[in-house]
């Protein structure tokens, strides 16, 4: 076993202890750059499931009667261990997620920066003081915790993700059960442990790691103790779980899948869009929510923009994340790298030229080479469902109108990019897009300070920014007479 695996905590968090599933279950976590298994982790019950959720109902006042200034020093201490330790947790995440080291270590610091934000909007929450219309009235507004919150976590960002919604809910007050994906759980346990670490009551933060998500959070839905759901994932699981949340009308945040448009008008600085579209397409190996899925170009530079970027894409060096100059590593699983060869296979099938890669590779491990399409029909799958893999298919537009209408053309809303220098273009078609977030000559949107989320079928709910906060305080009135 790796040292640093060995290192990384395998049971579940329940009230402040670690412990075994009460079953005696495990199951194996794979490197997905090998095949091979990197250690045995528990593997909770629906039983380990009720006692996490008992546990944080447990914690709930004690945690929310805990002064704000205090709170946001344990958010700050999270992050400044989570900042000194970047290297092994950067490891570890490549380990068992795949991601190049140079992209886990930059998760690594976006998860911390979650921490720090939010300690500093901890001690902002929310209120008011105003006189009632009449004059016989005050009215005090202020905020609440919403209580115990239920938060689901995808594999892909496996830090990240966790980090952006146990800040929140810890600078809002409230107790957490976690569940992390079961393809990556150790670097949410390792999460886990620097809270621990840093000193967070027993109960605030639970966490159960499990091969039957479904048998285990189910029951937790239903339970009356849990007021809150957050989860990113697939929008089929989404819609799942939010029939599920509306037995017991819980307060719900869902961050689902894309389809994001990448718009180059004839304007664009080329050199700026190819560098965007390396990182809107390739960062996590293109399995990111926010991955640019299409792109759309206009006629007149299609030529010279492909040709750049299948240049680009070429040359990408493709390996275990674990080796130096690997900028490109696995996918998660061999459904995952088979899945991504079928929507290309089909996408050729039907009349697309592959520039660059288009086929498995042959070694070791889930890997697929960086691929460009051309010539790709309007019926291919590729164009439509969210591909999480390093594969662009480009096509291309006339008109501004045509441009956003092919962008809209999707029952997705999370993301778009777009790259012109025409500022009046720019705010004109950044409106008309049907996203909840535009990357403006830029490949990346992501950032603690901001509120990330989407639209229509993306979801709803923002996580980061001054707006990540709210979506864990409940808003309260106090009428005082005169």
């Amino acid at each position: 076993m790796h040292e640093t695996v060995a290192r990384a905590p395998k049971q579940l968090f329940i009230a402040g202890i670690w412990r075994d599933a009460k079953a005696g279950s495990t199951f194996d976590v794979v490197d997905p750059a090998t095949g091979e298994v990197l250690c045995p982790v528990a593997d909770a019950s629906p039983e380990d499931g009720v006692d996490a959720v008992t546990a944080a109902a447990a914690a709930q006042d004690g945690w929310a009667a805990v002064p704000t200034r205090q709170r946001g020093e344990l958010l700050r201490g999270t992050y400044e261990l989570l900042t000194d330790r970047a290297d092994d947790l950067a490891l570890l995440l490549t380990l068992e997620m795949g991601k190049p080291l140079a992209e886990a270590k930059a998760e690594i610091a976006y998860a911390a920066d979650f921490f720090r934000w939010f300690s500093e909007e901890a001690v902002r929450l929310p209120g008011r003081y105003t006189r009632s219309p009449d004059g016989t009235a005050r009215f005090l507004t202020g905020s609440r915790p919403v209580g115990p919150c239920l938060l689901i976590t995808p594999w892909n960002f496996p830090m990240a993700m966790a980090a952006r919604k146990i800040a929140p809910a810890m600078a809002a007050g409230c107790t957490m059960v976690l569940k992390p994906a079961e393809q990556t759980p150790l670097s949410a346990l390792a999460l886990t442990a620097v809270l621990e670490e840093v000193g967070l009551p027993p109960g605030v933060l639970n966490v159960v790691t499990t091969t039957a998500p479904g048998q285990v959070v189910e029951p937790l839905l239903r339970r009356p103790e849990i007021r809150k759901l957050s989860f990113t994932g697939s929008t089929a699981t989404g819609r799942w779980l939010m029939t599920v949340a509306a037995e017991n009308l819980l307060r719900l945040s869902l961050e689902l899948g894309g389809n994001a448009p990448f718009l180059v008008f004839d304007d664009a600085d080329l050199n700026e869009a190819v560098e965007g579209a390396m990182v809107a397409k390739l960062r996590n190996g293109g399995q990111a929510c926010t991955a640019a899925n299409r792109f759309l170009v206009a006629e007149s530079v299609a030529e010279e923009f492909t040709a750049r970027l299948a240049d680009r894409m070429g040359r990408v060096a493709v390996g275990p994340g674990t080796q130096p100059g690997v900028t490109l590593g696995p996918l998660i699983e061999e459904q995952a790298r088979d899945k991504v060869a079928a929507l290309v296979a089909d996408a050729v099938d039907g009349g697309a030229k592959a520039l660059v890669g288009g086929t498995p590779a042959q070694r070791p491990g889930w890997f697929f080479p960086p691929t460009v399409l051309t010539a790709v029909p309007d019926a291919a799958a590729v164009l439509h469902e969210e591909i999480f893999g390093p594969v662009a298919p480009i096509t291309t537009f006339r008109t501004e109108d045509e441009a956003v209408a092919a962008a809209n053309r999707t029952t997705y809303g999370l993301v778009s990019y777009l790259y012109t220098n025409d500022l009046r273009r720019a705010l004109r078609v950044g409106e008309r897009l049907e996203t909840g977030m535009v990357g403006l000559n830029q490949g990346l949107v992501s950032n603690a300070a901001a509120p990330f989320g989407g639209v229509k079928h993306s979801g709803f709910g923002r996580e980061g920014g001054e707006e990540g906060i709210a979506e864990y305080l409940a808003t309260q009135y106090l009428a005082v007479a005169i």
